[in-house]
């Protein structure tokens, strides 16, 4: 799921994931962060679910997916749309 907060000069997009998918660390990689794993890790939030926050600019689009523990990846079904590979995100 994202969840987004338009500021003056970016959007904040929270990627969020339910607490039972999957077990162990998750990390957010896509076009933002040079796909680059471990770079924005998912943190437990109070509810059990988990979510990491980037400031992205806005009017773009990125491709994104979730990496877990054992070179497991997966998409975000909530996502903006899907390209055949990965996630799509526009701010």
């Amino acid at each position: 799921m994202l969840e987004r907060a338009r500021r003056k000069d970016d959007t904040q997009i929270t990627f969020v994931i339910p607490p039972d998918r999957p077990c162990g660390q998750v990390s957010v990689v896509g076009d933002f962060n040079d796909w680059q794993p471990g770079a924005h890790t998912l943190e437990t939030r109070p509810d059990g679910t988990r979510a990491v926050t980037v400031a992205l600019p806005t009017s773009q689009r990125y491709g994104f997916r979730y990496l877990a523990a054992g070179d497991y990846w997966f998409d975000d079904d909530h996502a903006d749309d899907h390209d055949g590979r990965n996630s799509i995100l526009h701010t």
